[in-house]
């Protein structure tokens, strides 16, 4: 059974890394996890997924902020930052391991790529193959911290692609919830993060559909209520490439969109399966965002993703 928040206020989040401008697939997911959220009278929060200090970009932040104000997209109360959450990952942390839910790995990655025999998901994490779940070899060093996960089929329903089901354990096998030089990994930060700040409402892109089970299989473990879950279709490029960090910018300073930010927002809509009227060609982002507002059906998002076209 769902542990959801289908009966709590809507809050839903966008979460942008610094690592890179915001292009036209990070705009489309913006504005669908604002819509979604605004629609049903909900609240829209801004974080900053800046835990991976070495990718970041200077200056990048405050570029995204500026875009995100440019095309009216205004977050609700103050922004999150994932690097002043570190007291909450280790006591979350802590708190599993109490459980007798984390154990010691001294695994390199090249070691686990050379003993897995399932094929990589789709967003190329290695199987472990649970070397050291019952101990480690004499003389490993550490290079990781693992949570167990079970050998069954766990479940969600997403508000657009409904049920979806895996075993996590013949999937990804036990997962790294932290690194031996302290760094706690992506899947224990995000589901960390989305508590703290009591968000009801994940909508994101389809690429992150595979980190939805093992961050519910989190939750469930820290006793976390469970958000709804949408996954939005991908912007790709020209037949159907995945849109890299230089591609269809449309950050406040590098972007080949500037001025036409109303004529790219009204793509977006219509590439979400919206069908905002041809009147509002000219309108400014605030009045088309007010239409979306008020008519925006998330059933009407379509199965596939695809280029997103100016008219």
């Amino acid at each position: 059974m769902d542990r959801s928040s289908d009966l709590l206020p809507i809050i839903g989040r966008f979460a942008p890394s610094p690592t890179g401008a915001l292009h036209t697939g990070s705009l489309a997911t913006a504005v669908g996890s604002w819509l979604m959220a605004k629609s049903a009278g909900g609240h829209w929060l801004l974080r900053i997924d800046d835990l991976d200090t070495p990718r970041q970009v200077p200056g990048m932040v405050d570029d995204i902020l500026a875009t995100l104000e440019s095309f009216g997209l205004t977050w609700d109360g103050e922004i999150a930052w994932q690097s002043r959450n570190g007291d909450a990952y280790r006591e979350a942390f802590e708190a599993l391991a109490e459980e007798g839910a984390i154990y010691p790995c001294c695994c390199s990655r090249r070691e686990i790529a050379l003993a897995a025999s399932a094929p990589h998901p789709e967003d190329d994490a290695i199987p472990y193959p649970g070397t050291c779940r019952q101990g480690m070899r004499e003389g490993g060093v550490i290079r990781s911290w693992r949570t167990r996960v079970p050998d069954e089929q766990l479940c969600f329903d997403d508000l657009r692609k409904g049920r979806v089901c895996q075993n996590l354990f013949r999937s990804y096998g036990d997962l790294a919830l932290r690194r031996a030089d302290g760094v706690f990994t992506y899947q224990l930060a995000v589901v960390v993060d989305d508590f703290l700040t009591g968000v009801t409402q994940v909508v994101r892109g389809d690429d992150l559909l595979p980190s939805t089970l093992r961050q519910i299989h989190l939750q469930q473990m820290l006793n976390y209520p469970r958000p709804q879950y949408c996954h939005l279709p991908l912007v790709t490029g020209p037949g159907g490439a995945k849109l890299s960090k230089r591609d269809n910018l449309v950050s406040h300073r590098l972007g080949s969109f500037r001025g036409r930010d109303g004529a790219l927002l009204m793509a977006v809509l219509r590439f979400l399966g919206q069908d905002p009227p041809k009147g509002l060609a000219g309108a400014g982002c605030g009045e088309i965002l007010q239409w979306g507002v008020e008519n925006f059906g998330a059933q009407r998002i379509p199965e596939a993703g695809g280029e997103l076209v100016l008219q």
